[in-house]
């Protein structure tokens, strides 16, 4: 693929996703190369909904193909909160250090084996005539009751992957673009790439 831009202005997002298909597509393109593009409502009622409304967005807008991820955390013992939004969970100007805050008092008192949650991400790839197309990963872990790690974005500290042991922010650039519920969903979309042909 020639060109691609991706719907995002965040930056950990936006290096995991150059790193991922730096050998597919030739130019990639963030929303900071088109400042001119208003930010996207995320009122969707699911991530698939957010992503395409993102990705929409900007393929009509700029002309060129456009990706966008919608992902978030669900967690068990919040019947699948934070979900949709758990980029605002605590409030609509909330960063990471306060959405991990209110999550650890939500989840205060909850025991280890009932912290069981999951990252999700969906996907969208959209054409600038309309067709969009979506693809989807998860990945299950345990919350934990303090971050550990200085790596990763989000609720990436507070996050244990049990078959490594570490939470998503002591894990390997490397090795957490493989494992991730984002690394999975850009797998779908780089094999749906590499069967387009150029």
């Amino acid at each position: 693929m020639n060109e691609l831009l991706v719907a995002t202005g965040n930056r950990g997002k936006l290096r995991e996703l150059e790193a991922l298909l730096h050998d597919i597509v030739a130019r990639l393109y963030s929303l900071a190369d088109f400042p001119e593009i208003p930010s996207v409502v995320e009122d969707g009622v699911s991530f698939a909904e957010n992503a395409v409304k993102k990705a929409q967005n900007a393929a009509l807008l700029t002309g060129k193909p456009a990706l966008a991820d919608d992902s978030g955390l669900v967690v068990e013992a919040l019947d699948g909160r934070p979900g949709v939004y758990s980029a605002r969970f605590a409030g609509h100007d909330a960063d990471d250090v306060a959405n991990n805050a209110r999550l650890l008092r939500e989840l205060e008192g909850v025991p280890r084996e009932a912290r069981r949650a999951a990252f999700h991400c969906v996907i969208a790839l959209c054409q600038p005539e309309g067709e969009c197309r979506t693809f989807t990963g998860e990945l299950s872990g345990v919350i934990l009751d303090a971050p550990r790690g200085e790596g990763g974005f989000g609720y990436d500290p507070l996050f244990l992957v049990p078959e490594y042991g570490r939470t998503l922010a002591e894990l390997p650039l490397e090795l957490k673009n493989r494992i991730s519920h984002r690394g999975r969903a850009l797998r779908e979309l780089k094999t749906y790439l590499q069967g387009c042909g150029p």
